[in-house]
């Protein structure tokens, strides 16, 4: 609950998340443009209801608006302490982000060939048996298969799918800020099934600290 000017009381404002779970669940067939159209729709209409004056707080005893207000009191340092909760986890996961990548450099070359770790079997223990066999390098297929072992992305990966996905070489990821969102590159190797060599997906998302999708733009 909020209050504004005077005694005027004022509904409760709703939060993203609120709407979001509020859609019905047919909506899950609208694309994102249309999802997020419902959502900013729902939002206009929630936030001219906050503007009107609520009959329910008049009929209040004092006593009951006196509690009330003590409510909102509450309210407005909970507000307080998650707007720096979300301010102190971006910049952690900055932090993060960066000590990630030497990590993320390290299994690029690998998984490409580029360079190579110690192995751990044992002198005699190699069971090739064709000796003039060209050496495996990297790990060939190593984004499908970590795609399709993945229970959200694996029912979303088609055949066609499959056959350029075995060219994918590595996937990164960052946030953007304006508009809020993040994006994530796919960098292929030379392939028959398109000319670019990186694909991008960029993610316009309605509130940085609210899952709700805006819109999506790129291949």
């Amino acid at each position: 609950m909020s209050k504004q000017g005077g005694s005027e009381e004022q509904l409760a404002p709703y939060s993203m998340a609120d709407l979001g779970s509020a859609l019905p669940t047919g909506s899950a067939a609208l694309s994102a443009e249309d999802r997020a159209g419902l959502v900013n729709a729902l939002k206009d209409k929630l936030q001219h209801l906050a503007g009107q004056q609520s009959g329910f707080l008049d009929s209040l005893s004092p006593a009951v608006k006196n509690r009330v207000s003590a409510l909102q009191e509450f309210q407005s340092k909970h507000d307080e302490l998650e707007a720096k909760f979300f301010e102190e986890r971006a910049a952690l996961e900055a932090k993060y982000q960066k000590l990630y990548e030497p990590l993320y450099t390290k299994r690029f070359e690998i998984v490409n060939g580029i360079t190579d770790v110690e192995s751990k079997d044992e002198p005699g223990n190699n069971t090739s048996t064709d000796e003039n066999r060209e050496e495996e390098k990297g790990v060939p297929e190593f984004w499908l298969t970590a795609m399709k072992t993945n229970e959200v992305l694996s029912v979303q990966i088609t055949d066609r799918d499959e056959g350029a996905l075995k060219y994918l070489k590595d996937i990164k990821w960052c946030r953007i800020d304006n508009p809020k969102g993040f994006k994530i590159d796919f960098y292929f190797d030379t392939n028959p099934f398109f000319k670019n060599s990186v694909l991008t997906k960029t993610y316009h998302m309605i509130d940085d600290n609210e899952p709700i999708l805006e819109r999506a733009i790129g291949d």
